[in-house]
């Protein structure tokens, strides 16, 4: 179905472009850009609704899937763009627009999309929104994942891009990339995946190396089983048995790039049966959640451990730069 966003070309609610967009149209025109990212804070709110109504009906049916809900997510997605940007929503962007207009009137500079959006999550009477799935990052996407990532905190208790480790910004700039592109075949949202990998490598302080000192690239731990036929490298590793920590040594595999690895890892939760639920998650708390119960690691706060980095504003500041 064709949508018109203002005066932007017809697009789907993912497309890719959407989010580069909305920057580039702040920077030429504060107001139309405050109108875009206002409704894309509708959009997102929408969404949740929307999910949240879906939730209440049983999903267990011959018919349903995983796939099938996926596809689901991305017409709710599809929807919730429409009622946003046809003006026939709840009204949040119309409010959103009003109550910031005045500061981009009187000169103040919005630097980004998801600042109008920080700033509309405290000024307006939204208490009874959970707030924790709302994500944003204004860096572009192939899934729809740019909508108010920021609302979730307010923006007087958010880190400057000066407080974050610049091992973080380089961090994440370096593995955006295929971050994107794993999102594309699996449904995820790309700073997920980028979390995941943070959570796995240490922001890439703790990669796993050969022995002569080499990166390995496997940036999310992911060891070497019986059917693979490439590169390994062997590292210590804390496993949990019984709930109790142990050190032990472990093959991993090895990977040619930072490509390979996100490339490999894409194709191990989409091809992999265990990892079905995790197809397609857009909470992130619910998708660290599903991580742990298909068991991908042994530590029992490994999801809480994702969640945190996900959820917290050393990911959004670095994605952010």
């Amino acid at each position: 179905m064709a949508i018109k966003i203002q005066n932007a070309p017809n697009r789907a609610a993912f497309d890719v472009q959407s989010a580069q967009d909305l920057r580039s149209q702040f920077a030429k025109n504060p107001q139309e850009g405050l109108k875009a990212a206002a409704q894309q804070f509708e959009q997102m709110f929408l969404q949740m609704v929307m999910k949240s109504m879906r939730d209440t009906v049983p999903q267990d049916g011959l018919m349903d899937s995983d796939q099938s809900r996926f596809y689901t997510a991305l017409l709710d997605q599809q929807m919730a763009h429409n009622l946003a940007t046809s003006g026939n929503g709840v009204g949040f962007a119309r409010l959103i627009e009003q109550q910031l207009g005045r500061t981009v009137a009187s000169g103040k500079e919005l630097a980004a999309p998801g600042e109008a959006a920080n700033a509309a999550g405290n000024s307006l009477p939204l208490t009874t929104v959970d707030s924790r799935h709302l994500r944003h990052t204004p860096i572009p996407s192939s899934l729809p994942t740019s909508a108010a990532y920021g609302a979730r905190q307010a923006s007087s208790s958010s880190p400057s891009s000066a407080d974050v480790p610049a091992t973080a910004r380089d961090f994440a700039n370096r593995v955006w990339p295929h971050a994107v592109e794993a999102s594309r075949s699996t449904g995820i949202p790309p700073q997920f995946l980028v979390a995941h990998s943070a959570l796995e490598s240490g922001w890439g302080r703790s990669e796993i190396r050969h022995a002569d000192g080499s990166p390995s690239y496997n940036l999310f731990g992911i060891k070497a089983g019986k059917g693979w036929t490439g590169a390994t490298v062997e590292a210590t590793t804390t496993e949990y048995v019984n709930g109790q920590a142990q050190q032990v040594v472990e093959r991993f595999r090895a990977y040619g790039s930072y490509e390979e690895s996100f490339r490999d890892y894409a194709a191990l939760l989409r091809d992999n049966s265990r990892y079905g639920s995790v197809i397609g998650s857009q909470d992130g708390t619910e998708f660290a959640r599903r991580l742990q119960q298909a068991g991908y690691a042994t530590d029992p706060m490994y999801a809480d451990k994702l969640a945190r980095i996900i959820n917290g504003p050393t990911l959004r500041q670095a994605l952010i730069g």
